[in-house]
Parts: structure tokens; sequence; C-alpha cells
């Protein structure tokens, strides 16, 4: 704007020349317009370079004046855009900072001081926030009261809030931080790019930390007593942590198999995620059956009431099957059988076949004298019962041989009548007895089999099932002869 006016002035002048060359006294006038050209734009040059009719004025309030002095910055993120006035005291002793900035200020704007470096004079500057742009601007003189404003705190001012013994403890600290980095900048400066990351996240842990004070209160109260409790069992702790050690040290010399264990994981995990995605579908499904079984649950209590007494009585039960299962001992329970068995088994390899072959032949022995087994089962029945009697004489069996003429008395068939003593009949006259005597029936020739009951077409020998296929002939047997009550 200032370069475009002198530019006009000259053109001006340059005209009124050639106008005043033509004639005396219109050259006059041209040159009095021209110097009033000239005057009008030096004012308005002088008002743009010097005047500041552009900048807006404004007064801070601090708590201090933070060694602030006129010709400091006023900066927004970094850049200047205005500067420091005057520092005066208000009545009430707070820094009174005049500032001007070539832009307007909006409510809300808040101030700082801040410093160029850690130490200095004079090296401050006073940081501005903005208020938002959609907020009502500021006037010219308006004031920013110490609500919104920060005074910053120097090095002085803490170190004189130390004793002497901390003052030196903390030169103690620096110099060892010196020690420390010593050579090894490059390092901390690596370090220090992570640092304020894990400040930040430490600030925002401690930040939901104190959220809820009472909760944070109460974590440490509990905390207090789970600390106490822990100290009074300070040996049991002691012991768990050699015991973990121990179990540790034992997990860390099966490295290799630890290691098979963790490769093995991730299949197994995921084969179980598939079951456990399986098995939901089948809880699904068990839904019906779960809300059918409360009704048919409904009696279920009562019959464990008296399931009780009989789960009581069955202890001793299982007591004596786990003795039978396993007792002390050699060969004497159901364990150890089992585990012979095996070698039965070998032996019964060998034997049974030799045993199916001696049934084999055993066979035409077994089929002559399986028509025989009634009788032999009968005599032996009967045998029984007769010994189970007894009189004076006493017992039957012994009574009956003399009845059944195996011994005598008289003198034609004891060739010994003064003896007193029975005799022995001979073997050919044992059974004259059932043939002399009136009434008496024998002798017997029952065919093999007689006791059972006969074909159609009996009594000839050849439809005898035991008739050895007819080969048994008149005198060899009668098949008329029957026990009572088989019909013939």
């Amino acid at each position: 704007m200032c370069r475009g006016s002198v530019t006009g002035s000259r053109a001006s002048l340059r005209g009124v020349n050639r106008a005043g060359a033509g004639t005396g006294g219109s050259s006059t006038l041209g040159r009095l317009a021209a110097i009033g050209a000239l005057l009008a734009a030096l004012v308005v040059v002088m008002v743009l370079l010097f005047g500041g009719g552009n900048g807006h004025s404004y007064q801070l309030l601090f708590e201090t004046g933070g060694q602030l002095v006129p010709g400091n910055e006023v900066l927004v993120a970094g850049q200047p855009i205005g500067s420091i006035d005057d520092v005066d005291l208000t009545d009430d002793w707070q820094a009174d900072v005049q500032i001007t900035t070539d832009e307007p200020l909006h409510e809300g704007t808040e101030a700082v001081i801040r410093s160029t470096s850690l130490s200095g004079i004079a090296n401050r500057y006073v940081s501005i926030t903005p208020g938002p742009d959609s907020e009502p601007v500021l006037g010219d003189g308006s004031v920013i009261t110490g609500e919104r404003t920060t005074t910053p705190v120097d090095l002085d001012q803490l170190f004189d809030a130390l004793d002497a013994p901390t003052r030196s403890g903390l030169q103690q600290v620096i110099q060892g931080f010196a020690t420390v980095y010593g050579g090894a900048g490059e390092q901390a400066n690596d370090s220090y790019k992570y640092l304020n990351p894990g400040l930040s996240s430490t600030q925002r842990l401690l930040t939901e930390v104190t959220r809820d004070q009472q909760a944070f209160t109460d974590f440490l109260v509990d905390g207090s007593k789970v600390v106490t409790a822990i100290a009074q069992r300070r040996d049991d702790l002691s012991s768990l942590v050699s015991n973990a050690n121990t179990a540790l040290g034992a997990i860390a010399s099966q490295s290799e198999a630890f290691d098979r264990a963790l490769v093995a994981l991730p299949p197994a995990l995921r084969q179980a995620n598939t079951t456990f995605v399986n098995l939901r579908a089948t809880l699904d499904d068990l839904d019906p059956l779960v809300a059918t079984s409360k009704t048919a649950t409904r009696d279920l209590a009562p019959f464990l009431r008296d399931l009780r007494p009989v789960a009581r009585k069955a202890v001793p039960v299982f007591k004596n099957l786990r003795l039978v299962l396993l007792r002390k001992g050699r060969n004497n329970d159901l364990n150890e059988i089992l585990r012979q068995l095996p070698k039965l088994g070998r032996r019964a390899d060998t034997a049974i076949p030799a045993t199916i072959d001696a049934l084999d032949s055993s066979q035409e022995t077994v089929e002559f004298a399986r028509p025989y087994i009634p009788d032999l089962l009968g005599w032996l029945t009967k045998f029984g019962q007769v010994t189970a009697y007894y009189d004076a004489n006493g017992h039957y069996a012994r009574v009956q041989p003399a009845n059944s003429d195996l011994f005598a008395y008289d003198e034609a068939a004891d060739p010994n009548p003064n003896t007193g003593v029975l005799e022995p009949i001979p073997l050919s006259q044992q059974f004259s007895f059932f043939q002399n005597t009136p009434g008496a029936v024998g002798p017997f020739l029952r065919c093999p089999g007689g006791v059972t009951q006969a074909n159609s077409g009996w009594p000839n020998p050849q439809d005898h099932p035991f008739l050895d296929n007819g080969n048994l002939g008149p005198n060899d047997c009668d098949p008329s002869q029957v026990p009572l009550g088989t019909l013939p």
C-alpha cells in the first residue's frame, strides 16, 4: 500500500512537469498539488510503520512478574504475535503486564509465563492460548485476570523450600546422574524419546486409579490388611517361595518336555475351541431334556433319602471288593490273577487243543455212558436218602445189605452158624433172594436208558434211542423193564 502511494506521487510529479512545460501559470499550481500528494503519502507510510494502528493492547495480571521485562515476546504456538510494552505493580501486589498483539484475542484466552531455557535472566516470554473463535472478541485494554494466567516457579523458589541436608543430597543425586550419563548421551537421548509416552501413560493410569477416591481408599486399606496378614504368615510365605523355586527348577529340568507341551498347546486349544462351539449347540439341544427332567426328577430327593441307608450298607461291600481287587501279599487278589492270565492263556494254547482231542477221542465212551447217567444219579440220590435214616440196628445202609441177602444167619447159607457173625453170601447167590422170595421181582435186565421215555413202536429194541443202533439183542437186555410210572 505504501509502495503504491509513493509510485503514484512520482507519476503525478512527472505529469505536472510535463504540463508546466506548456504554460507557466499552470506549472505553479501543479507543483503545489504534487507536494501535497507527497506529504499525504509520507503520512500514510509513517502511520503504517510507526503508528501501530493495527495493534491490540491488553492487560495481563500475574501473581509475580516472573522476570519479565518490556520487549519480551508474546507467542502463540511458538510464533510471535506481539510484545510486552510495560510491567507494573498493582495495588494488591500483582504484576500488571501490558502487551500488544497483532491479532485480536477472544474470551477464554489464557496466558502463561515461560522461559526459553532452564537458567538465565530476562529470558522469559508470555505464551498465549487463544480462546475459541466462536467467543466474543476482547476489546482493547481488556484485562485477563489471574484465574486465566499462570506464573512459573523458579528453581530458586524450589531450592529455598528445601533444607540444607536435602539440598546436599540433591546435589549428590545430580552428580550421580552426571556420572551415570557421562559418555552415554546418545543412549540417554534414545531413552528419553520413549520417556514422554511412558510418563503420559503413567499419568493416565494414575488418573484412572484416583478417579474413585472411595474405591482407591478402600483398596489401600484392604491392601494394608492383606499385607499385614501376609506378614503374620511370613514363614509360610518363605516356604511357599522355596517350594515354588523347587517346582520351577523341576519344570526347568524338563524344558524339552515343556517345550513340546507348549508346541502342542495351540492345536489343542484350537481343537478345544471347536469342541466348545459344538458343545454350545449340544447344550441348546439339552435344554428341552432339562425342562422335561424337572418333572421326572421331582421324586428324586425321596429316592436319594431312601438310597442313603443302602449306600451306607454298601460301604463294607465295596471295601471287601477293594480287598478282592487288591490285597497285600502274592497271588491272593483279582488283580494278580488277571496278571497271571496271559501266562495261563499261553499254557491254554497248548492244553486246550489236547483237551479237545481227548474229548473227541472219548466221544464214543461218553455216548455209551450217557444212558446210564439217570441210573447213576438215581442211585446216588437213593443212597443218600438211605444213609440219612437210622434205627436201633444202626443206619439203614448197614442194615440193608443183610435184608438184601448180602449176609446170612441161617444154617443153609452160613457155613459157621455158631460164630454169631454175619457171613457174606457168595457173589453168585447174593441176588437169589429176589427170585426165591414170593412176590419178589427180578432179576432186572433193563436196557441202557431204561428210565428214559421210549419212542413210538416200543418195545422193539431197534426203536429205542439208546440201544446202540440195534446192536443189543433180547438176551442182552429187556426193553420192557422200565421204572414205575414210565410208559412202555
